[in-house]
C-alpha cells in the first residue's frame, strides 16, 4: 500500500473529514499538522506541489502524489477507486 500523508490544521471542518474517512477504512496515514507554521507550511506545499492560487487544507498526497483535498479523496471512496489508488 502507497503512503498517505495528510496536511491538516486543527480548525478545518475538511481535514477532519478526511482523517474521518480513512480511519473508517482503515488507511493508515501520517498527518502533519500545520496550525503553528500555517503560513510558512502553505507557501511551501504550493511551491513543492505547483500549486497555483491559495494552498487549502487538507492537502492529501498518496505514494508522493498530491490528489487534493476531502472532495477529491471523497469522490474517489464513493466511485470505488481509493483502494485501487492506494495499490502499490
Amino acid at each position: 500500500m502507497k503512503d498517505v500523508l495528510i496536511y491538516t490544521v486543527d480548525y478545518c471542518p475538511f481535514c477532519k473529514k478526511a482523517e474521518l474517512l480513512l480511519n473508517e477504512r482503515g488507511i493508515k496515514y501520517k498527518k502533519i499538522d500545520i496550525t503553528q507554521n500555517e503560513d510558512e507550511y502553505r507557501k511551501k506545499l504550493g511551491d513543492y506541489y505547483d500549486i497555483q492560487g491559495k494552498v487549502t487544507v487538507p492537502q492529501i498526497i498518496i505514494g508522493g502524489k498530491r490528489i487534493g483535498g476531502f472532495d477529491v479523496l471523497d469522490k474517489f471512496d464513493r466511485a470505488g477507486e481509493l483502494e485501487k489508488l492506494l495499490e502499490d
